[in-house]
This record gives C-alpha cells, structure tokens and sequence, in this order.
C-alpha cells in the first residue's frame, strides 16, 4: 500500500547499486527511523547505537546490522568517520547548579563540566573525537523550556564550543507529512571551517494533505476495540479532569483530520488517539497504522509484541520529514565543499 508521507524502503541491494551522497553514524537509533530518512536521502550509515534490545531486535529485522549497545561505553575513536552524526538523543536532566556556582567564582566552564552525567555528553565527546562536517539531532519541543531554558543554553553552547555554527534549532511538525500533529526540535550544525551561515530548513508539505483515512486498515481485529470498562473510565477521567481546568483525557481521531501526538505511553491505554466506531466502543490504532503514522513503509517488519511495537512507534519520527531535512543538510555539504576546493 502507497499513502501520501510513505517512505520507500530501500532493500539492501538497491542501496548498493545507488550512489553513496554521504556518509553517517545513527545514534540514539531506536528502530531506524532516522536512518530509514537519511538513506533515502542518499546516505550511508557506517555506525548505529541503541541500548534496548527490543529496539535492537527490531531495527536488526530490517537493516541486517545489530546496533551497538551502551554509547557510553564506546571509544569515540572507534567509530568510524562519517559526514553526519546523527541522533535523537534523550532529554536527561542537565545539572545547572554546579555550573552557577563555578560561574560565579569565575571559572570557566566546558561540555563536560555542564553536561557529564546526561547522554548528550556522549554526542559531544564523538563530535570532538571524530569533528564530523556536520551534525542533525532531534529531540521534544519542550527541551527549550526545561529547566527555565538552562538546558538549552547549555546545549547550543557546548556545540558550539566544539567548533560548530549552530545555524538552526526549531520546531517543526510532522504534520506536513504525515496526518500526525507532531512538534519536534531539530539542531543542525556545520563545522565552523565549512562557514555556512544563513541556512535554514525549508518544510515541503505533501500535497494533498495527508489524513487519518490514508493510513487506516480496512479490517482491524477486535482485539483493538477497547473495554466498555476501559470507555466509561476514560470517560470519567476526562469529565473530572476538565472540573479541574485541565486538558487531560483521551482525544477521539476522525478519518478526515489528523491525530494527536503519537506517545511511547500509547501501549497503556490508547487514550491519546482512539478511533470511533459506530455502535460500539472506540478503538486504538494497530500497529501497523501506528508505523504508516510516522511514514514508515509497509514493508518495514514489526518483529515484537504489539506493546513494545507501541512503545517504539511512539519513540520514533517522522520519517519523511527526515528524508526532506537529510537531503536539506547533504545539499549544503556539497555547496560548502565547493567552496573550500
């Protein structure tokens, strides 16, 4: 099946034959999400790093390779060279009162000093290791505002200390290419040498619009039609919590809109995005849906349970708008190595 957002995936042989733009290592992998944009866009990944097994297992059943496993145990200078690091790193608490306080004795502080302890240490000591052309991370939106910003200050000022132009670090939602309301940052930077400046991402949306409809299974299983115990709770819930002025509840999916944000919670209770059903109870999204949601293509296995397929569908991206940014990054390294010759 072909729905507007989808994504080719590339069997192993035709990536042989197709010309490598550029090459990159894929961190933070999860299931290949990233990977699956940034091969489409025409590169190679020389190295990937995922620490859950079942991820592991997942993205294994559909690119041939085993990640490797805790990155913090990993040599940076084992890792092979690579044009762009790639990573959706975790958004760990970063410790800001160690720095206040070395910063008001006078001390200058560095990425270790701020950011040891949290993974994206780990993404910082490959990028000084290995001083790659350039980097793409992606993360939630709410990471500007963690910690009254302080994160984020600690973020773009450690990459930059590591000698790159952070020329972009925005929201973008994936609803451009998929029928998903999905608001994530991404940060891309160019090593300081290559003097890129001014680039931006252009956001190409697919034309029509996608829709819920596009990506829903003719015949779904029983099994995905919740409880009338779990409805009437849900219910409940959403009635009490807007008596407290809040938002929480579950949010009801109609095949001519979008959804809500797909979330690792999802496998819990399917509350997020729950389609209706006419005379009876509504019901969650399969698996497989969950996959196109992100623009997976259908021939991406799902090798585990549907829980963890859940699990790790919420935890991925969007993959075409990927694919649009990796193309985006790869042109500007080409302009940028005209320039140097």
């Amino acid at each position: 099946m072909r729905y507007p957002g989808a994504m080719d995936k590339r069997t192993s042989s035709s990536q042989k034959k197709r010309k490598t733009e550029f090459k990159f290592i894929d961190l933070f992998s999860g299931i290949g999400g990233m990977r699956l944009g940034f091969e489409a866009a025409g590169g190679k990944c020389v190295y990937s790093s995922e620490w859950d097994e079942y991820c592991k297992k997942t993205y294994e059943a559909n690119f041939g390779s085993r990640p490797d496993g805790d990155i913090t145990k990993v040599d940076a200078k084992q890792i092979p060279d690579h044009d762009i690091l790639v990573g959706g790193f975790p958004c760990q608490p970063f410790s800001i009162a160690g720095v206040s306080k070395k910063t008001s004795l006078g001390r200058k502080t560095g990425f270790e000093d701020e950011t040891q302890g949290t993974l994206f240490f780990d993404v910082c000591r490959i990028l000084k290791e290995k001083n790659p052309p350039a980097f793409v991370l992606e993360n939630v939106k709410n990471i500007k505002s963690h910690d009254h910003g302080n994160t984020w200050r600690v973020i773009l000022g450690s990459l930059e200390d590591l000698n790159y132009d952070v020329v972009f670090k925005d929201v973008i939602d994936g609803q451009n290419y998929v029928p998903q309301h999905r608001e994530r940052v991404f940060i891309i930077g160019f090593r300081k040498d290559l003097e890129v400046k001014d680039f931006t991402i252009q956001v190409h949306p697919v034309k029509p619009k996608p829709l819920l409809r596009d990506i829903m299974e003719p015949e779904v299983d029983a099994k995905y039609t919740i409880s009338e115990h779990l409805w009437n709770y849900l219910q409940e819930r959403k009635i009490k919590q807007r008596a407290k002025g809040n938002g929480f509840g579950y949010s009801l999916a109609y095949p001519d809109g979008i959804t809500h944000t797909l979330s690792a919670r999802y496998h819990k209770d399917g509350a997020d995005i729950l389609i209706p059903q006419d005379g009876k109870c509504p019901r969650r999204l399969t698996p497989r849906e969950c996959a196109r949601l992100q623009g997976f293509p259908d021939s991406f296995i799902i090798p585990v349970c549907d829980g963890r397929a859940y699990k790790q569908f919420g935890n991925s991206v969007v993959v075409p708008l990927v694919a649009d940014i990796a193309k985006q990054v790869s042109d500007e390294l080409k302009k940028a190595k005209k320039r140097m010759k």
